[in-house]
C-alpha cells in the first residue's frame, strides 16, 4: 500500500491522540466490505440463501451486512443483476440511517452518484413519495440512473445540474435534503491508493470551501422544519465540523440535532457522529440540521401533466401486467414514461430521467423498456419465467444466450432469479429471445459461484 503522507498521519495523531494507536494499527488489516439488501425487491432470507458464505449484520444500518475477505465476483452474481443488493462499504450507509426517510416523503440527494445512498433512500421511501438525486457530472448521473433502474426504483428523478442552479428553483419543495459531499477521501485511504496520492493539505482546504458552498445552496431547498443532513468519507477538522460550524454561524435559523444513532463515536462537534476504522467502517462523518424559518415552496407547477393515457403505452402496459393501468404517462421524444405524483417543473434542470421508463415507440408500436421490468414483481406479469440462482438457465440468460421455454409461452415474458426480476425476452416457437442489455451481461456464461475464492 502507499505511504500515507506525514502531513496526514501528523493531524490523525493531533486529533486522535491516545486513540491514535488503535488507528494506525488498522492499517495493517483488511479494509471492510459490505452489502445492503433491497427490501424493494428482496427479503433477507432470499438473500441470504443465495451466498455461498454467511452474512454479519453492519451496525450502520438494519439493511447492511459485513462481506467475507475472501468474497469475489459479487457484481456478476444473478441476485446483484437483479437488484436485489447494493454493494457497499458498510459504514457508507450510516448517513442515510441519521437521515430517516419516511415514505411518501420528498428527499433530495444532492450529490447521488454513483447512487449508494439514493438506492437506500428509495429502499426506505417504498415507492412512495418523491426521491431526486443530482450529480453534477454527466457521465456519472447516467451510473446513478443505471443503478437506480438495477434496483427497481419507480419514483426517482435523476439530474444532472450544479446545486447553485438546482436548488434555487426547487426552492421549500424537499422534506429532507442529504448532501454526502465532495471531500478529500481520507476514509477511502485503505480502499485506493490513488485516494492516498491526491491527498494534501490544499486539497483538503479547497474541499471544504467548496463543501461549504454545496451547503449553502442545498438549504434553499428544504421546508420549514425539514431535515438536512451533512457526511463525507474523510476525516478531516476542516471538511467536517470546521464546514457545520461555519454553516450555523451564518444560519442561524438551522439547529444541530443528534444523529440519534449508536454506532460510531462523538465528533469534535456535539451531536455529529464520526467514525473510524476502529469503529467497524472505513471512515465517515454525520452531522443533522433542521430548519426552523419558514421556506414557502417556490417549485414551479409541472405543467401537461394530466394528459390522457398514449393508446400505445396503455396497450404495452396491459399486454405485459395482469392489473390495469393506472398513472400519469408521459411522452419525451420516442420514449414514455410513467412519471411520479406531484413533480414540480423540471425544465432546465439537466433531468435525465424523471420517474419509470415504460418502453419507446418503434414505427407505430411500443417496445417495452428494461427498467419495467426490474421494477416489476413477478406475481404482477402474465408470463414469466423463474430460475435458481445456481441455474445453468440463469447464467444463461445473464449472458444474453436465447433459452429454450414452453411452446405455450407467447410475446413479452419476464425472467426472475429465486423470485426477484432480472430482466425479460419475447417467447415465440418455444424461444425465448433474450433482451438483456448488452452492457450489462456478464463475460462469461460460467457464472454460477464457480470462484474457488466464494467457497
Amino acid at each position: 500500500m502507499t505511504a500515507l503522507p506525514p502531513e496526514f498521519q501528523k493531524r490523525m495523531q493531533r486529533m486522535l491522540g491516545d486513540a491514535d494507536a488503535s488507528f494506525q494499527d488498522c492499517w495493517s488489516r483488511p479494509a471492510f466490505r459490505g452489502i445492503r439488501r433491497n427490501p424493494l425487491k428482496c427479503g433477507e432470507e432470499t438473500l441470504k440463501a443465495s451466498f455461498p458464505f454467511s452474512l454479519r449484520p453492519s451496525p450502520f444500518s438494519p439493511l447492511g451486512f459485513y462481506l467475507p475477505e475472501n468474497a469475489e465476483g459479487i457484481g456478476r452474481l444473478p441476485l446483484h443483476h437483479a437488484g436485489a443488493f447494493y454493494v457497499q462499504e458498510p459504514s457508507a450507509s450510516s448517513a442515510v440511517t441519521v437521515l430517516n426517510p419516511q415514505p411518501g416523503e420528498r428527499i433530495l440527494d444532492l450529490c447521488a452518484a454513483p447512487g449508494g445512498k439514493s438506492t437506500q433512500i428509495a429502499a426506505l421511501l417504498a415507492g412512495k413519495g418523491v426521491l431526486w438525486s443530482n450529480e453534477v457530472v454527466r457521465g456519472r448521473a447516467r451510473i446513478l440512473l443505471s443503478n437506480l433502474e438495477r434496483t427497481g426504483v419507480k419514483n426517482a428523478v435523476v439530474s444532472s445540474c450544479r446545486p447553485e442552479r438546482l436548488c434555487p428553483a426547487l426552492t421549500g419543495y424537499f422534506d429532507r435534503v442529504l448532501v454526502d459531499a465532495p471531500c478529500s477521501g481520507e476514509g477511502m485511504f485503505r480502499r485506493s491508493e490513488e485516494a492516498v496520492r491526491a491527498w494534501s493539505p490544499e486539497h483538503v482546504k479547497a474541499c471544504a470551501s467548496r463543501q461549504l458552498a454545496i451547503l449553502e445552496s442545498a438549504c434553499a431547498a428544504l421546508k420549514e422544519n425539514g431535515v438536512l443532513v451533512y457526511s463525507t468519507c474523510t476525516f478531516s477538522m476542516e471538511e467536517n465540523e470546521g464546514v457545520v460550524s461555519a454553516f450555523l454561524e451564518s444560519h442561524r435559523d438551522f439547529l444541530l440535532e443528534d444523529c440519534g444513532v449508536a454506532f460510531g463515536r462523538p465528533a469534535f462537534l456535539p451531536k455529529a457522529r464520526r467514525i473510524f476504522p476502529m469503529d467497524g467502517g472505513e471512515g465517515h462523518f454525520v452531522a443533522r440540521l433542521r430548519r426552523l424559518s419558514a421556506n414557502p415552496c417556490m417549485a414551479k407547477t409541472r405543467q401537461g401533466g394530466d394528459v390522457p393515457v398514449p393508446k400505445m403505452a396503455k396497450a404495452l402496459y396491459e399486454v405485459i401486467f395482469r392489473g390495469r393501468f393506472s398513472g400519469n404517462v408521459e411522452r419525451i421524444r420516442s420514449d414514455l414514461f410513467l412519471a411520479p405524483d406531484d413533480l414540480p417543473q423540471t425544465d432546465g434542470l439537466g433531468v435525465l430521467r424523471a420517474g419509470l421508463m415504460l418502453g419507446s415507440i418503434r414505427t407505430g408500436r411500443a417496445e417495452p423498456a428494461h427498467a419495467l421490468f426490474m421494477a416489476a414483481k413477478p406475481e404482477e406479469l402474465r408470463n414469466v419465467l423463474s430460475f435458481s440462482h445456481d441455474s445453468a438457465e440463469i447464467s444463461a440468460f445473464l449472458h444474453g444466450d436465447e433459452l429454450c421455454v414452453p411452446e405455450c409461452l407467447k410475446g413479452y415474458c419476464g425472467v426472475a432469479v429465486d423470485g426477484v426480476m432480472v430482466g425479460f425476452g419475447k417467447c415465440s416457437g418455444g424461444r425465448l429471445k433474450n433482451h438483456y442489455p448488452k452492457g450489462l451481461r456478464n463475460l462469461s456464461c460460467d457464472t454460477r459461484l464457480k470462484d474457488e475464492s466464494l467457497k
